[in-house]
């Protein structure tokens, strides 16, 4: 018995055979398709595991470069299954933008200089904000963004344009370019903010009709946004917006993910997008402020504060070397606070000999690490890392307070911010309400630093003027190998 076929032309015939043939034909071509699609998810799913593997391991500064040795491994495993599965256009291109990418990789690694790492993460954040745009625009260009995918498009424009010019702007405050530098905003413009919010989304909303023509305008909107919701903020709080914005990087990749079905997009993009998130949690909690000012770009308080030669005028006390030596003879506890000027000065290898001359003549050494001393989260414990620094040694804020009195000297070397007392006593400072580090109950304070110019909020600190405070002045690297060669002599 013949099995019939019909077509527009006609009807033709072909034998049981011929059909079961045909048939395992097209079952073989299934199989093989859907043993392509397995085997590309499960090295996703494997890059994935890496992912978290790699997260896991930045907990802790001694398994922190094993854990970004995991996850950049993790990345390579999962480029790789994209190439293989015949996801590329062209195999040249894909293998140039391998190798340009890894020589600039290698060349930041080798040339970026520890002071310019927080505005580096903040362009990596604003380059992953910006490509991940650039893939909802080209799904977007072959008009295949309709439904979900629309959606996810508008909202991968709107998340990473945000992104993008967010990050800029918080590189060039932290590099401390003029233009940059200080704050600014204008009457009314929360509402403004509010406005491009409601019409990136309804924007976005639009597109599921898959025409795709509101993208590029939804992108305009929400590069405006990010610079409007960004500029508002001081550098002191720069290290929370840093944060933020690696959050929002990582949920505009998961939604490109969604963009164009990609699933170790999706992974990676979502699992940086809820570190970043509770990253930002934490770092908020660290500074007293709420995370809804932070999402809408305010942060600082207002208000009249008072001038350097007020708060400095006949109080300030300076020292020398010799004189900070011979205060650390017969102490029992000190305490080593270190701040952005000494990543500035490259100091951390002096200050750990300091500490071990301290300890070889029984002194307590201890470091007092403030969430956001520098300009990064966890920019000092790396820091001194590098140096070697045992880890016990260093204790968090809420550790180290309540045990400032019983510490014969503090040592401030290039912090400023994150130990001024007037986040305590001045409501309308722009630090108010930020926890700091109470150096102020130790019996002694020496603050290194180059000069009485104030830290990256613009504010002078009454700490300096303090009757138990000791200005030592000079490069932080120099004072130290001073204060070593001060202390062996003794």
């Amino acid at each position: 018995m013949d099995i019939l076929l019909l077509a527009q032309d006609g009807t033709a015939s072909i034998s049981p055979n011929e059909a079961g043939a045909v048939l395992e034909q097209a079952a073989e071509k299934i199989v093989e398709v859907a043993s392509d699609s397995s085997r590309a998810n499960l090295g996703y799913l494997v890059a994935a595991v890496f992912f978290i593997l790699g997260i896991k391991g930045m907990t802790h500064p001694r398994t922190a470069v094993r854990g970004n040795q995991l996850g950049a491994f993790g990345m390579l495993l999962a480029v790789m299954v994209v190439l293989v599965s015949g996801q590329v256009v062209s195999w040249p291109i894909a293998i140039l933008g391998l190798v340009v990418g890894s020589a600039g990789g290698v060349w930041l690694a080798r040339t970026i200089q520890m002071t310019q790492m927080p505005q580096l993460v903040a362009l990596f954040n604003g380059f992953g904000g910006i490509a991940s745009v650039l893939v909802a625009a080209s799904e977007v260009l072959k008009g295949s963004g309709d439904g979900v995918a629309g959606f996810a498009a508008g909202l991968t424009g709107l998340i990473g344009s945000v992104t993008f010019t967010g990050s800029l702007l918080a590189a060039g405050k932290l590099m401390e370019l003029p233009q940059f530098k200080k704050p600014w905003s204008f009457p009314g413009q929360k509402l403004i903010n509010a406005v491009l919010v409601i019409a990136a989304v309804y924007l976005s909303y639009e597109m599921t009709d898959g025409t795709g023509g509101e993208f590029f305008f939804l992108v305009v909107l929400s590069l405006v946004l990010g610079a409007f919701l960004v500029s508002p903020i001081g550098g002191a709080d720069m290290p929370v917006v840093i944060a933020l914005l690696n959050s929002y990087s990582g949920l505009a990749a998961a939604t490109a993910g969604f963009v164009i079905n990609n699933n170790v997009l999706i992974i990676a993009g979502s699992l940086v997008g809820a570190s970043g998130l509770i990253l930002t949690n934490i770092m908020c909690k660290a500074m007293n402020r709420s995370i809804a000012n932070v999402l809408f770009g305010k942060m600082e308080a207002t208000g009249p504060t008072a001038d350097a030669d007020e708060v400095y005028a006949g109080k300030i006390k300076s020292t020398s070397a010799d004189e900070v030596a011979m205060l650390l003879d017969g102490v029992q506890r000190v305490v080593i606070v270190p701040g952005y000027g000494l990543a500035v000065a490259q100091a951390q290898h002096v200050v750990r000999e300091l500490a071990n001359l301290l300890e070889a003549n029984g002194v307590t050494v201890e470091y007092g690490i403030h969430p956001v001393a520098g300009r990064m989260p966890g920019h000092m414990n790396v820091l001194l890392a590098e140096a070697d620094v045992p880890y016990d040694q260093l204790k968090e804020m809420d550790v180290i307070n309540p045990t400032f009195a019983q510490c014969d000297v503090a040592i401030v070397i290039g912090a400023n911010d994150v130990v001024n007392p007037v986040a305590d006593t001045d409501p309308t400072s722009p630090i108010a309400g930020m926890p700091i580090l109470n150096v102020i109950d130790a019996q002694t304070v020496v603050v290194i630093k180059r000069s009485l110019s104030p830290g990256f909020a613009g504010i002078p600190n009454p700490l300096f003027a303090a009757d138990n405070c000791l200005m030592l002045f000079g490069d932080g690297k120099q004072v130290l190998v001073d204060l070593v060669a001060a202390l062996k002599e003794n």
